[in-house]
């Protein structure tokens, strides 16, 4: 019986994860672009006054009042691909990446994107992308896909990883050069370097990853299927659980102000509070908000996106957008 259950939940998960980070059929989304409370939603940022959200079709919405309304951006070409993660860089532009090796560049804080990677051939799914400082970006996805740029995203060069063709879900770091990648599988990538050279750990947990936090030089987090989160407080040598109650899959994060710690979202409106020493706060879920995939703060208001579009609050609440369902 408990073998049955298990692979129930498995089940489950597994289509979660196929819903949210797949293009939906044109039938299903025929009114999404006119509507941000129905659109699905995979990633978010705020640029001082504005916050940029990106997600299914190359669909991207702009916000220039905390997210009470939205309006499209300018996308060229304007392909039916999925968005699934953006960056802003030190020189104030701004990339989106998405399905088929899909890469976007604005320079003028999101208002307009053009075109700069596409490999229709491969079709396969950029996951990430994070900037390493300067003029350097690095983007990466699935079959261990890991791309470099070293002109602010303008071209890029593929960079091998031995990861045995694994998803690459996440990744974080800081100025001192230590960087973590996480993937499929429980693979965690740590570099000192600056990425130069990368070393895999010991595995310490056997499913996916989907997310990684730097606290400190020291002390990170990362998270990923059936509601596991861990902390490392000695640069990934050691990983300790944080139980947090439940096992819905989480997707995305958001540091908080002032050395505040984190909060991560996932699957079922979950929502997971951990300090800055990456000690549990508080799992909650929200009501009526179904999978979350992002989130951001705005002063003192949360943002989450996810299969159910862009949603505001106040004070760390978060109320659904009019209309939304």
């Amino acid at each position: 019986m408990r073998s049955i259950i298990g692979y129930l939940v498995c089940l489950i998960v597994a289509v979660t994860i196929a819903f949210t980070f797949s293009p939906r059929h044109a039938s299903d989304v025929a009114s999404a672009q006119l509507r941000p409370d129905r659109l699905q939603i995979n990633g978010m940022l705020y640029l001082d006054k504005r916050v940029v959200a990106v997600g299914e079709r190359g669909n991207i919405l702009l916000s220039d009042d905390q997210g009470g309304s939205w309006q499209p951006a300018t996308v060229k070409p304007q392909r039916d691909l999925t968005l699934t993660a953006l960056v802003a860089l030190p020189d104030k532009s701004l990339l989106a990446v998405g399905h088929d090796g899909w890469i976007v560049r604005s320079e003028d804080e999101g208002a307009n994107w053009s075109e700069v990677r596409f490999d229709g051939e491969i079709a396969e799914p950029l996951l990430g992308i994070w900037s390493a400082g300067g003029n350097r970006v690095l983007a990466f996805g699935s079959f261990g896909k890991f791309y470099q740029s070293g002109d602010d995203g303008r071209t890029w060069q593929a960079q091998p990883l031995e990861v045995d063709s694994a998803h690459l879900n996440g990744m974080d770091g800081g100025t001192d050069g230590r960087r973590m990648v996480v993937g499929e599988q429980g693979l965690v990538l740590r570099s000192d370097d600056a990425g130069h050279s990368w070393h895999k750990l010991e595995p310490f947990y056997n499913g996916s990853l989907f997310g990684v936090v730097r606290l400190s030089p020291d002390r990170w987090v990362t998270y990923g299927m059936r509601g596991h989160v861990f902390v490392s407080q000695d640069f990934g040598q050691t990983w300790e659980p944080v139980k947090v109650g439940n096992q819905l899959p989480l997707y995305g994060h958001v540091l908080l102000p002032n050395d505040g710690g984190l909060l991560i979202v996932g699957a079922g409106s979950s929502v997971v509070r951990l300090d800055g020493k990456g000690e549990l706060v508080s799992a909650t879920r929200l009501p009526g908000l179904g999978t979350l995939t992002s989130a951001v703060m705005v002063g003192s208001r949360l943002l989450v996106g996810g299969e159910r579009g862009v949603f505001q609050g106040t004070d760390g609440g978060v109320a659904a957008l009019g209309g939304a369902r």
